[in-house]
């Protein structure tokens, strides 16, 4: 300590004639030409022109830097108690029990109970306190040698878990930690400093996590901001220019993700970590001793050699983040834990970890001091080997380890079980009239092909291709026509038509009222007739033409499976018919009379042959048209066919003539007239009314009644009638039968006498 005093002499001298060296003289002679290291020694006094200067040295500790001769006796590793605040707890942790843990407790309490009853009756409990130990012991075993990946996650998070300086104190014989980015902060979350295993220095670094509330809260979780990835990355350069390998514990959930870490660029420093781990010259191992997450891990792990503690964890994001985003709930962590492969052995099996450090049953809280050990054991392992590579084959083992990660091969099948759970790829849904005709020439051709190739092989058609093609192409016809319609100028009036329909489709008892039916058919027919004028009228029918082309195959196609199917259980049928003893009986008999007689023909067979040969002939077809009937067929002989074709050619006939008919604009006002009549009369039923329907009714079935006979339609069918006389007289036995069902069935539509009216269709005949 300097004083200066003021002597009671005035003071004469001149200060401008000399400068401060001359009056103190240099600072490198000390004061007034003396050595400081005299000053440091000895107590003066000196007056010069008048005034005396005084100077005291204090004494304080005296350390032999960097290491003390009396090191904290209660710290191992031979800690510098000044340069840091790390001291061993004065408390005992409180044991923390997980949930897959307190089947063992409950071991436990009952191993104490049993020593305090033998300690309270004197009695020997030994043979049992030892069964329950082994109890215990087995339990234990099973439980941690066979535990899930979400357990492993707990265990790596316990509160009472080995922290990084709790590990390197019990693997160094000397440790130093070193402080500060240089750039005006010291991140506590991550911890660097110099120490030495068997007499060798290396570059510690590593996560700090607190071991209790207090420093959990000082050491921000062992979530570091840029800072402390600064003061890593200084540390790094540090061990790089002075050659010290570099050694870093990873425990950390991950990078402190606040507003003001982005801010300070946490992101960029990450980056920097990353880039010049990859360049240091010396080697590098790094440990995982709880839990490593995602960047903030990494940008100190970009080691030669990643070990993980047995019970640690290593991934790119929480199995709770990760459950939050796939399955919406935290609660399907376990699940997530499972997927992410992220314990140390699977870790080891993908190549992303080097080794496994085995740890004490129980965790490494269990026994923190053998747990280092093992550390220091393949610390020391990993260095002897990565200390032989020269610097370029250093750098290049680096960079290995990480480009062989997640490494695959082309062309190699994948197995089925794997394969079933991949997701098919979506293909992009185009909007209608978006396809090229070209694009929707070449489906159709190759949707042609598989229908051919099907029907060669008479295998089933794809029914799921004909379909989606079909819907594709009434989508792309539906655009086409609403692009004419827009052209034409008729798209207002359709909006304003389909609104009006949709008010009368929603008023139920209300008829369509014939004014807006005739505005309908009139758009209709405008539409029609302008169709062709449109711009876009050869797309149009060119899809349309695809559209009816498909739709004609797919209905042939069904056709033809239905006719193919109803083959064979025809065949099925008639089979079991001939199977029937009474039948194949008869059968077997009258062939054995036939080869008796030696006659090859039927008409070389006497009477009595023909006769039996027709009777078996007329049960068999019996039978069979029962078998048929129960299939909901009907079997026709030759003249019916023909018979029929003339039915159906006069059922065309009238139903023309009845169209012509309604179409009429007198019939058709009457047919109105009487729906709106029937209408109100379920509303209001008068007499007035009644009698209005059946006059109306009348009018209409004598107009209709006119019609035929003008017609002519009643002389055809009284001539058809007679031709079917002559066809039930001429087919005898079962043809004759079925001729007159056929006729009972009522194939025409027309017998010459009865018309009658439904209101809720355009005609009907009975």
């Amino acid at each position: 300590m300097a004083s200066l005093s003021h002597s009671p002499v005035p003071f004469t001298g001149n200060l401008t004639s000399g400068t401060s060296a001359d009056l103190l003289g240099s600072s490198s002679n000390g004061v007034a030409g003396m050595s400081l290291k005299t000053l440091g020694r000895t107590r003066f006094g000196a007056t010069k022109r008048g005034f005396r200067v005084s100077a005291k040295v204090r004494k304080v500790k005296k350390h032999e830097y960097p290491w003390p001769d009396d090191a904290d006796p209660n710290v191992k590793g031979g800690i510098l108690s000044h340069l840091s605040d790390f001291k061993p707890l004065k408390e005992k942790p409180k044991p923390v029990t997980l949930d897959f843990e307190k089947p063992l407790m409950d071991l436990q309490k009952k191993i104490i109970e049993v020593q305090k009853m033998a300690n309270e009756t004197g009695l020997d409990f030994t043979d049992q306190i030892i069964s329950l130990e082994n109890k215990y012991q087995q339990a234990l075993k099973d439980l941690y040698t066979h535990l899930t990946p979400i357990q492993r996650v707990n265990i790596a998070r316990h509160p009472n878990r080995p922290t990084f300086l709790d590990h390197v104190f019990n693997i160094t014989e000397k440790f130093v930690e070193l402080h500060g980015d240089r750039a005006g902060y010291d991140d506590p979350a991550i911890v660097t400093g110099l120490g030495t295993i068997n007499g060798r220095s290396y570059m510690f670094m590593g996560h700090q996590k607190g071991r209790n509330t207090k420093e959990n809260i000082k050491r921000n979780f062992g979530m570091p901001t840029p800072h402390g990835y600064r003061k890593a990355l200084r540390m790094m350069y540090y061990a790089d220019h002075h050659g010290f390998p570099i050694i870093t514990f990873i425990d950390t959930p991950g990078a402190f993700a606040d507003l003001k870490s982005e801010e300070l660029g946490q992101g960029e420093a990450i980056a920097h970590n990353l880039r010049t781990m990859f360049g240091l010259k010396v080697p590098i191992v790094s440990i995982v001793i709880g839990e490593g997450g995602s960047g903030g891990a990494l940008a100190i792990g970009c080691a030669n050699k990643l070990l993980m503690l047995e019970n640690a964890v290593f991934y790119v994001a929480s199995p709770e983040a990760c459950a939050a985003i796939l399955w919406k709930s935290a609660k399907a962590s376990p699940k997530a834990a499972e997927k992410l492969k992220i314990t140390a052995g699977e870790l080891c099996r993908l190549q992303v970890a080097d080794g496994v450090i085995l740890e004490p049953l129980g965790g490494a809280h269990a026994d923190p001091y053998w747990t280092s050990q093992q550390i220091k054991t393949a610390i020391v392992d990993s260095m002897e080997e990565l200390i032989k590579m020269d610097t370029q084959e250093l750098l290049k083992h680096r960079m290995l380890k990480f480009r062989k990660l997640g490494g695959f091969q082309e062309g190699i099948p994948v197995d089925p079980e794997r394969k079933v759970n991949m997701k098919n790829k979506e293909e992009p849904i185009r909007k209608p009239g978006k396809t090229p005709n070209l694009e929707l020439e070449g489906e159709v051709e190759k949707l042609k092909q598989q229908i051919l190739k099907a029907q060669e092989s008479s295998t089933e058609l794809p029914e799921l291709g004909l379909d989606e093609m079909i819907s594709k192409l009434k989508r792309e016809v539906d655009h086409e026509f609403s692009e004419a319609a827009k052209a034409l100028g008729f798209k207002d009036r359709l909006v304003m038509l389909r609104e009006e329909f949709v008010k009368a489709r929603n008023s139920k008892d209300q008829p369509m009222n014939p004014a807006l039916k005739d505005k309908i058919e009139k758009l209709k027919d405008e539409f029609k007739q302008g169709l062709s004028a449109s711009p876009n009228y050869a797309n149009l029918k060119y899809k349309l033409d695809m559209l009816n082309e498909i739709v004609k195959a797919k209905n042939l196609s069904e056709k033809n499976n239905k006719t193919g199917t109803l083959k064979q259980e025809i065949n099925k049928k008639f089979k079991e018919v001939l199977d029937q003893p009474d039948i194949k009986g008869k059968i077997e008999e009258l062939k054995k009379e036939i080869e008796d007689s030696g006659v090859s023909t039927f008409a070389d067979l006497n009477q009595g042959l023909k006769e039996k040969f027709l009777q078996v002939k007329e049960e068999t077809e019996i039978k069979f048209t029962d078998v048929l009937k129960s299939l909901e067929l009907r079997v026709e002989p030759p003249s019916v066919s023909e018979v029929k074709v003339k039915i159906d050619e006069l059922n065309k006939e009238i139903n023309q003539v009845i169209e012509d008919v309604i179409n009429s604009s007198d019939l058709k006002n009457k047919i109105e007239q009487l729906k709106l009549e029937a209408t109100e009369a379920r509303k209001n039923s008068d007499s007035e009314s009644k009698l209005k329907i059946l006059v109306l009714e009348q009018q209409i079935k004598e107009s209709l009644a006119e019609a035929m006979n003008s017609s002519g339609l009643k002389d055809k069918y009284e001539k058809l009638k007679s031709e079917i006389s002559e066809a039930m007289e001429s087919s005898g036995g079962l043809y004759g039968s079925l001729v007159k069902e056929n006729i009972k069935e009522g194939n025409s539509n027309y017998d010459g006498s009865r018309v009658g009216v439904n209101l809720e269709a355009k005609r009907s005949l009975a």
